[in-house]
């Protein structure tokens, strides 16, 4: 698999959307991955998670994990072609949190695993996360990053698609400026 043809598979599964978006981030931009536009088609999705998985393959991390809600599908999808535990944090009042039992034992290998990186603020939490509970972080898989590859993560990271776009803090973006209204897509629950 290439950047080219994962691209492609955005494109053609409508993930891929234009527009005036508030970001998870707080951030806004005019281009938005809709990633559930993707993981709606289990072929494709295990077509990628693969992708991630085999990249990942050679460190045996002994658990993935990703966050709430898209990076469990990919967490699980990674987990099942690398033959090991697939968990999940999620989003509580101060940040992320392992929930329903699940936890990292001290000294385990670790893979991170998420959906679409824009300023990286949910792995860098996920990195936190795994690091107090003992975890030796492998590396960190994306689907997509946003930033064009200038987040240091400061591990290993490998994404299926990197697209350089540019979001912007609400009082310099040039939509705002020109007075466009918010596109209704384009933020989670963070």
């Amino acid at each position: 698999m290439n950047y080219k043809s994962n691209i492609k598979i955005l494109e053609d599964c409508g993930a891929i959307l234009h527009g005036h978006f508030l970001l998870t981030s707080g951030r806004h931009s005019d281009t938005y991955v809709e990633k559930f536009k993707l993981l709606q088609y289990p072929l494709l999705t295990d077509k990628l998670c693969k992708a991630i998985a085999d990249n990942f393959e050679e460190s045996k991390p002994h658990v993935v994990v990703g966050a709430a809600t898209g990076g469990i599908i990919i967490s699980h999808g990674v987990g099942r072609f690398l033959s090991t535990r697939s968990i999940f944090a999620e989003r509580v009042e101060k940040g992320l949190a392992f929930r329903r039992g699940f936890s990292i034992k001290k000294g385990e290998r670790v893979l991170i695993v998420d959906d679409v990186v824009t300023t990286g603020g949910s792995i860098f939490e996920l990195i936190d996360l795994v690091v107090v509970h003992g975890g030796v972080i492998m590396g960190i898989g994306t689907l997509i990053d946003r930033s064009g590859g200038k987040i240091d993560f400061g591990f290993p990271h490998f994404s299926l698609v990197s697209l350089d776009i540019p979001s912007y803090e609400p009082e310099k973006c040039p939509q705002c400026l020109q007075n466009i209204p918010l596109t209704s897509r384009g933020r989670t629950g963070k």
